[in-house]
C-alpha cells in the first residue's frame, strides 16, 4: 500500500518515538537494525523527515534522531506519508492515470473513493504516539520474527 520509502519512514519514526519516550537519541545504524531497513535508504528518508520537522536530529557523540515527547501526539501518520510520498495516496488515480475524476473516472475510481477516504481518515486520526504505545507494550512489532 505504501511505497518502500514510506514503509521505512513510518517504521523508523515509530522506533525513534519509542526510544525518545525514554529520553534516548538513536543512531541511524540502530534504527536500521531495529526496523529491518537498509541504512542508506533509511538515512535518506529520515533526512526528508528532518526537513519537514517531523523528527529532529542532533550531531555529536550524544547525538542521533529523536522526537520531542510533547509532539508525538500531534504528529499524524498522514504527515509522514505526505512528507515522503506527497498526496498521491490520497488524491491520485488508483490505476495511475494522469487525469481521473468523477467526470472522467478510471474503471476503479468509484470503488476507490470510499476506500481512499477511509484510509485518509485513519491516517489522519492515528498519531505517532498511538503506534508507539502498542510497540512498547509488546502488542505490535516492527520486524518479522524468524
Amino acid at each position: 500500500m505504501f511505497s518502500k520509502a514510506c514503509e521505512y519512514g513510518i517504521k523508523a519514526i515509530i522506533y525513534i518515538a519509542t526510544q525518545s519516550l525514554n529520553d534516548n537519541r538513536v543512531k541511524i545504524g540502530d534504527i536500521a537494525k531495529n526496523t529491518d531497513s537498509p541504512v542508506a535508504f533509511t538515512a535518506k528518508v529520515l533526512g526528508a523527515l528532518v526537513k519537514r520537522n517531523i523528527v529532529q536530529s542532533q550531531t555529536g557523540p550524544n547525538g542521533g534522531f529523536y522526537i520531542e515527547k510533547h509532539r508525538m501526539d500531534a504528529i499524524r501518520v498522514s504527515d509522514i506519508v505526505t512528507a515522503i510520498d506527497g498526496d498521491e495516496l490520497f488524491e491520485g488515480c488508483a490505476l495511475g492515470l494522469k487525469s481521473c475524476s468523477h467526470l472522467e473516472p478510471c474503471p476503479l475510481h468509484d470503488k476507490f473513493v470510499e476506500i481512499r477516504s477511509n484510509l485518509k481518515k485513519v491516517l489522519q486520526e492515528t498519531s505517532v504516539y498511538d503506534l508507539t504505545v502498542g510497540l512498547q507494550e509488546g502488542v505490535t512489532r516492527l520486524i518479522r520474527q524468524a
